[in-house]
């Protein structure tokens, strides 16, 4: 017998591409590949691109120029470029970098085995159709049941019909698509019996899910965890990302009533402004946005809440910034995610005038600062409360294990004779810049 082929991925972004490397993985498992840490190894390299980020094609075209060297050395190698920037950029990335053998985008990754045999024959394969095929049918299997680790995404909602000002998502990921509930719920069984205990339910917009239930109806994303919340041996769910209007009623009282629903809620909001608010064609008010957090924390006080924040948008003054400034102290997250305004060409935004660089980074650093003071202070108040921790690795200590409270704080104990898969009550007893430390309940 052959030796296997070996397979590199790279993978950029968010979490649902470090799920769809996975299943492209997958795939190229039953075209005789394994995977390798190292591309100097592979026999096929494959880029999973995000296009979120600033510059994220230029940052593409750079590394593909670093493997240059190594595709002269071996030209049977294979380097194929996947993901949101495949979809966005399509066959110029191969007039840019001739050292591309393929480009597949985000919908079509599961007919990457035939588009790799094609390379072999010595032709170019390019692919960002948004196929009638569904590419989660293609793949129902997870392959060989290996052991995984605790956690594990699952996406369960592509896409997305809202068409921000400021974003791409909707042209590479196409419009909003929910999966069959029944092949969601087999895969998070398959992933269970695989050691998996707590599964992040992703989509570009999670919360707007409506997939075909086994009794013909649709199901939303509440009745979906529901189903989940049943399933012996999963002992965590979440979800990510949401969007402020998609925030139903039977799924705020789902944090209130299903145990498995972990008290850590992401909901971006991005402004504090109204009036930037709309400019973005958020199709929501500040004012809407605090009084649904007052919602979520009535049905479930303890939770936290974690947000995204773009400065310095477009025609964004200070009365604008100082707007978002107020919310964030109305709020108090315990986690955000935060950004300078950057180009997103083809998109509403890039065509209005720009703020100064300078003015974008000043208000960047004022709001961090807000941010971390606020993450900070919730972190030292969870000091003397005892958590749930779900471990998931071996410490850099001897003896020590670490793993994520019910609020996603990175939590350390020492002298732990429990295994990755372990779920514990541990007492907090102290808090890091960036972590906790505790000791076991008994």
């Amino acid at each position: 017998m052959s030796d296997p082929k070996k397979l590199f991925i790279k993978t950029y972004g968010c979490q649902m591409n470090v799920y769809d490397s996975e299943r492209m993985a997958e795939a190229m498992g039953g075209a005789g590949y394994v995977e390798t840490d190292s591309p100097d190894d592979a026999d096929m390299i494959l880029l999973n691109t995000c296009h979120i980020r600033e510059k994220a094609a230029e940052k593409v075209y750079s590394e593909l120029g670093r493997f240059r060297a190594l595709k002269d050395e071996k030209p049977d190698l294979k380097i194929g470029v996947a993901g949101c920037v495949a979809q966005a950029e399509g066959e110029e990335i191969m007039r840019r970098q001739p050292l591309v053998d393929l480009v597949v985008g985000p919908q079509s990754y599961h007919r990457l085995p035939q588009m790799e045999a094609r390379t072999r024959q010595g032709e170019k394969a390019l692919d960002t159709d948004f196929p009638l095929d569904d590419k989660f049918e293609t793949l129902k299997s997870r392959g060989p049941k290996a052991k995984r680790g605790p956690t594990a995404f699952l996406t369960v909602q592509e896409g997305c019909d809202k068409f921000c000002a400021f974003c791409v998502v909707p042209y590479t990921r196409g419009a909003e698509a929910s999966r069959p509930a029944a092949r969601i719920l087999d895969e998070a069984r398959e992933l269970v019996d695989r050691g998996v205990r707590e599964i992040t339910l992703l989509g570009q917009n999670v919360n707007a899910y409506h997939g075909a239930g086994p009794d013909g109806s649709d199901w939303s994303l509440a009745r979906l965890i529901r189903a989940l919340d049943k399933i012996d041996g999963l002992l965590r769910i979440r979800f990510t990302t949401s969007h402020p209007n998609d925030m139903s009623d039977d799924l705020i009282d789902a944090h209130g009533t299903c145990d498995k629903l972990m008290p850590y809620l992401h909901l971006p909001v991005q402004s504090g402004s109204d009036r930037i608010l709309k400019r973005m064609n958020r199709k929501h008010t500040a004012e809407e946005y605090i009084r649904l957090i007052e919602r979520i924390r009535a049905a479930r006080p303890d939770i936290l809440m974690s947000g995204d924040f773009i400065v310095g948008f477009p025609e964004e003054t200070d009365a604008d910034f100082q707007a978002t400034m107020d919310l964030i102290e109305e709020v108090k997250y315990g986690y955000a995610y935060s950004f300078k305004y950057s180009i997103r060409p083809g998109t509403p935004a890039a065509e209005r005038e720009q703020l100064p660089e300078d003015v974008k980074t000043d208000r960047l650093h004022r709001l961090q600062e807000r941010i971390t003071h606020h993450q900070r202070a919730i972190q030292d108040a969870m000091v003397g409360r005892t958590v749930g921790v779900l471990f998931e690795k071996t410490g850099r200590l001897p003896g020590q294990m670490v793993g994520k409270s019910d609020y996603l704080h990175a939590v350390h104990v020492a002298e732990c004779a429990l295994q990755p898969g372990d779920l514990a009550q541990v007492e907090i007893t102290e808090s890091g810049s960036n972590s906790l430390a505790g000791r076991l309940v008994s």
